[in-house]
């Protein structure tokens, strides 16, 4: 409480802040659509009208039919902190199944919801946590996975581990659920079970942390009206030596998405008949993009390849055959996408740094790409330009980076640039919509968001490279673009701010504590930054698979060397500094933040700030709701802005 008053002081004396919400107020205020899905007849899709807390799940008969809410986040707290995580309609359109989360935390409580009546059944699930709800054929029941309770007061900061995989029938209590699977003998193993389209098999893929590599169990379900709950659980790929994720089946043939032997990805057919790996079929081969995912539409593989981090759809045949690829508008990212085995009709959704979220529908027969949902901002994005250019890291690594910008800027080194980064867990930082980033070109500014090692936008090879021993390289990546954009003229180290969220605001911490000098302003959101002790509460444990363990004195080595709580140095002048967690955030509990905000305020050794800014009743970010998240835009671009000596008024 007293450092968010004392930060608060500092943010109110900012001269241009009402101004900065005022206008993030008005540019947020647009339409937000969902993709639509289609389920039982009926279709579903979420929608925001503008400055709503949360998105309203709606259901229509069809297309042009007037659309009915079905579930509305927004009446189920005052403050609009109760967020939907999961929304799974039953096969025959009946029920609801949907997840919800409070005040940002990871665990969810699953309900059940009449589709023709509106109204909740009884059922109510609790301690759930990084799980979906897969629902048998029958529409009886479905499939989630849970924990056990912890202890009170350690529910948001005890480890998670022993997950089990049950079945819900629906109406029953939760203390009724079957146990489908467990490995008491490997507590760190999560299950995700899924339900194939046409009911016959269940599928359960087996993690281990955050490790891309997984394992492949099967149930078979026999008759998908009439699902054999007592199936045994077969093992199909049992090695954790490559990633599986199953992207549909032809009856008894699944169609495996995995690298493989292809740290870019394939597709292989993998027949249950005769599932030894002699037996796989190649359909889609390894190629120089990088195959992110794949759907089964209209009986079409419907693909997305990443090329220099940027989105392509491509198409083939079930047996392989090249069959077409869907056009794209602009250099962008393809977010979700929904769609049948049985039926052309495909949506999907397409974002650019300058292209607000676009929902398109299309048809894999003819071809035909309409427009579905075209939101309007008020934006001039006319006056902006995006290019992606490539700079070489500190071992001769070429790294490609995305710099928004206005058109007619000068390259005289005096534009305030906001670089922001990830690199890590094979997440790749692709062209995305940012109501904030807006606000802030119309400031003058630059964003730039380089695609580092560690990420997943050249495939697992570039994964590794910034994994564990090999961490270095992505900060080293990062520190290069910053001297790129320096060298060139975009912009000079008392213009520069960088930013990064969880992973990526270690890489903040890392980046400022090593080169205090090159940067003016940090921004670390939620970040890990105690790398020595990250492992011990929640679910960090499960992040050694990118980071190591210190409790491994290789591992104790490299983490102690870059770890940011452990580098800042009295006598050292940081940047000006603004950290932000939640109370609520057990992903990376506020701890790191707290501690890493203290020892920075005991050994800065200039006139620099460095404040934390705690929101409450908020996590690690998912499910924040839109007015939290106008407030704490405003602080960051308020505290950027003055710590880069800006004057710009905005529109």
């Amino acid at each position: 409480a007293a450092q968010n008053e004392l930060t608060s002081r500092y943010l109110e004396a900012i001269p241009q802040r009402a101004a900065i919400r005022e206008r993030l107020t008005k540019l947020w205020n647009y339409p937000k659509y969902g993709v639509p899905f289609r389920e039982g007849g009926l279709y579903f899709f979420s929608k925001n009208d503008g400055l709503q807390n949360q998105s309203v799940l709606y259901v229509q008969t069809a297309l042009d039919a007037e659309p009915r809410v079905l579930l509305d986040p927004n009446t189920l707290s005052p403050d609009g902190t109760v967020a939907l995580t999961n929304a799974a309609p039953s096969p025959d359109g009946r029920y609801l199944g949907y997840g919800t989360a409070s005040g940002g935390s990871d665990w969810q409580e699953f309900r059940v919801r009449d589709i023709a009546t509106g109204r909740d059944l009884p059922d109510h699930i609790r301690w759930v946590k990084f799980s979906g709800l897969a629902w048998t054929r029958d529409g009886k029941g479905f499939f989630y996975s849970r924990y056990d309770e912890p202890r009170p007061g350690q529910e948001l900061l005890a480890q998670n581990r022993n997950q089990k995989l049950y079945y819900h029938v629906v109406g029953t209590p939760q203390a009724s659920d079957r146990l489908i699977y467990q490995r008491p003998d490997q507590p760190e193993w999560g299950f995700n079970a899924s339900v194939t389209e046409d009911g016959r098999y269940a599928l359960i893929s087996v993690s281990h942390g955050t490790d891309p590599r997984n394992r492949l169990y099967v149930m078979d379900l026999k008759d998908p009206e009439n699902p054999d709950l007592s199936a045994p659980v077969t093992p199909l790929l049992d090695a954790f030596d490559a990633s599986y994720d199953v992207v549909g089946n032809l009856g008894p043939v699944l169609y495996v998405l995995t690298d493989l032997d292809a740290p870019r990805r394939r597709i292989v057919a993998i027949d249950l008949r005769r599932p030894a790996r002699e037996h796989w079929r190649t359909i889609v081969p390894q190629n120089d993009d990088v195959l992110e995912r794949a759907t089964l539409v209209g009986g079409r593989l419907v693909t997305v390849y990443l090329v220099h981090a940027a989105s392509r759809i491509r198409l083939f045949t079930l047996d392989g055959q090249p069959a077409g690829e869907v056009p794209l508008p602009t250099l962008g990212t393809v977010g979700a996408i929904s769609g049948k085995p049985d039926s052309p009709e495909m949506f999907y959704a397409f974002t650019s740094f300058l292209y607000p979220t676009t929902i398109y529908r299309y048809d894999v027969a003819t071809g035909t790409n309409t427009v579905f949902r075209e939101p309007q901002v008020d934006f001039d994005r006319s006056r902006y330009v995006t290019e992606q250019v490539f700079y070489t890291s500190k071992d001769g690594t070429r790294v490609p980076m995305f710099i928004t910008r206005r058109r007619d800027i000068r390259r005289d080194g005096q534009n305030p640039t906001y670089l922001y980064g990830y690199g890590g867990f094979g997440i790749s930082l692709t062209p995305s919509f940012s109501v904030p980033n807006l606000a802030w070109l119309e400031m003058g500014g630059i964003y730039a968001q380089p695609n580092l090692r560690g990420g997943g936008e050249y495939g697992e090879e570039w994964h590794r490279a910034g994994t564990k021993e090999k961490k270095q390289n992505v900060f080293d990546d990062f520190i290069a673009a910053a001297e790129y954009l320096i060298r060139e003229g975009y912009t000079s180290p008392a213009k520069l701010a960088i930013g990064g969220g969880s992973n990526g605001g270690l890489l903040v911490g890392a980046a400022m504590t090593q080169r205090p000098d090159l940067f003016a302003v940090a921004h670390p959101a939620v970040g890990v930054m105690d790398m020595l002790r990250f492992h011990k509460f929640t679910i960090g444990w499960a992040w050694t698979s990118d980071y190591g363990s210190a409790d491994d004195p290789e591992g104790f080595r490299y983490l102690y060397a870059y770890s940011p709580y452990h580098n800042l140095k009295p006598g050292t002048c940081y940047p000006a500094t603004l950290v932000t967690t939640a109370d609520h955030d057990d992903r990376v509990v506020p701890g790191h933040s707290f501690k890493f905000a203290a020892r920075l305020q005991e050994v800065q050794s200039c006139d620099r700030p460095t404040l934390i800014r705690i929101e409450t009743r908020a996590g690690h970010g998912a499910g924040k709701p839109t007015t939290k998240q106008i407030e704490e835009a405003t602080d960051i671009l308020a505290f950027r802005m003055k710590n880069l000596g800006m004057t710009t008024t905005l529109p």
